[in-house]
């Protein structure tokens, strides 16, 4: 862990900002630096728990905004792993604390933009295989847009008052670094929010646009491992065996009973068998089939009820087959894989959706439908949700382009994508002043 304290230099230099200057107006500022960093990010990609580059890089522009440093922070469950989290704290006299959150991990895709800053990188993963990796989640504009935050906000500190509190968060697409940043006293080592601000590009909406959503806006996200057991034998006699290819079957389609016949139907479930493998041979019945089934909820007592019927459906299909005792189906649970759902504060949300559009304009701010996606972000606001947070969306699509796609043209690239890429120059500049005007309200004199 290592300790750095920003200059005073810098903190001096800050004073002498106008005081009529606004977060739009520093943003413009800042952008062609901010461009660079973004390109310089994209060309240099990272997996989830290998960030070492790039939390370096985020270190080293929170410190010359002004904020003390610390890195290397967070405690993995997984042994053997270091975390490259990074949390900057910003002093400014007494007032209320505010984190804001950026992601920093990328993806293992091969990247297909045609972009001349294109990732070439490849590494080997966790598991010691060679992937291609690239920012297909647009992790790389977070990150430009979340400096650029920082920087504004060091040049505005005669209009807010208070600690904000900026956290670089590693391994957001394994659903690991939030945790491992509380597990290591993220509110216990440092000042503990009082509000909560994080932010995605969205690859639906416009740039220039900021899209919001009160209360649930992303999903609890629960993986599945359902092992099915059965008596192996030939595919000629089937009379002979009990098939677990055939048991697997009927469980994928009872699963979706759950969700058609015991569920409320305003209360969103979805339940997706994403990988099923069993078997070795045409004329072989195999011994055992196993399954991957990914989970999404959002109210907790949903969550309980949809997670003991896919246990209850898959032996109650194993019984009606007439499989015996000792080969029921084995239902796991994956709980540090869980990822519980987002949550925005309504009261805050309005607040923030208000302060957008007085700087933006009424018609580039928008509430949008929740959606079943995850994001840990959900953390830091604590199971509870004690802590009020808002995770908004920030617009990074070619208005052309999204008009052109609804005309029945090509469809848009998807997060995950390898041909995604956020329009980097309106994106980022939204993203800091959506992010600087939220702080200003929330921490103003």
């Amino acid at each position: 862990m290592k300790f750095f304290i920003a200059p005073l230099l810098f903190l001096a230099a800050a004073c002498f900002v106008r005081a009529d200057e606004t977060p739009t107006q520093l943003a413009e500022q800042e952008l062609p630096s901010l461009l660079a960093i973004y390109k310089d990010i994209h060309a240099h990609p990272e997996l989830s728990t290998q960030e070492e580059r790039t939390s370096a890089l985020v270190a080293k522009e929170l410190k010359a905004a002004g904020c003390e440093v610390t890195d290397h922070f967070g405690k993995y469950e997984m042994p053997g792993l270091t975390s490259y989290g990074v949390v900057g704290v910003m002093k400014n006299g007494d007032g209320p604390t505010v984190l804001v959150r950026t992601d920093m991990d990328a993806l293992p895709v091969e990247e297909a933009t045609g972009l001349p800053y294109a990732s070439k990188v490849t590494t080997k993963n966790n598991d010691g295989k060679e992937v291609h990796v690239m920012h297909a989640c647009g992790h790389d504009a977070h990150m430009a847009l979340f400096i650029g935050a920082a920087r504004v906000l060091a040049k505005l500190k005669d209009q807010w008052h208070g600690t904000l509190v900026f956290v670089g968060q590693p391994a957001e697409e394994t659903g690991s670094g939030a945790k491992a940043l509380l597990a290591d006293g993220l509110y216990t080592k440092f000042p503990k929010p009082n509000f909560a601000i994080g932010f995605h590009d969205n690859a639906e909406l416009e740039t220039g646009k900021i899209a919001y959503v009160p209360g649930y806006v992303q999903a609890n996200v629960d993986s599945v491992d359902i092992t099915v057991r059965g008596v192996g034998g030939h595919g000629a006699y089937p009379h002979k065996t009990k098939d677990p290819v055939v048991l697997a079957a009927q469980i994928v389609l009872g699963l979706q009973t759950i969700v058609s016949r015991e569920n409320n139907p305003l209360d969103p479930i979805v339940i997706t068998v994403g990988s099923i493998h069993g078997g070795t041979k045409h004329n072989i019945i195999s011994d055992e089939v196993k399954m991957q089934v990914t989970v999404r909820t959002y109210k907790a007592e949903v969550r309980k009820h949809v997670l003991d019927a896919i246990a209850r459906v898959a032996k109650g299909m194993a019984i009606a087959g007439g499989f015996p005792e000792d080969k029921m189906p084995i239902v796991k649970v994956e709980e540090d894989e869980f990822t519980p759902a987002t949550y925005n504060n309504p009261e805050l949300t309005a607040r923030l959706a208000k302060d957008w559009k007085s700087v933006l304009g009424d018609g580039n701010v928008v509430q949008k439908d929740p959606t079943m996606g995850g994001e840990d972000f959900s953390e830091f606001s604590l199971p509870d949700h004690s802590i009020p947070a808002c995770d908004f969306w920030i617009g990074a699509v070619d208005p052309a382009k999204i008009a052109a796609s609804e005309k029945g043209g090509e469809p848009l690239p998807s997060l995950h994508s390898p041909k995604f890429a956020p329009v980097p120059e309106p994106t980022i500049k939204i993203g800091v002043i959506g992010v600087a005007t939220a702080v200003l309200d929330l921490m103003k004199k």
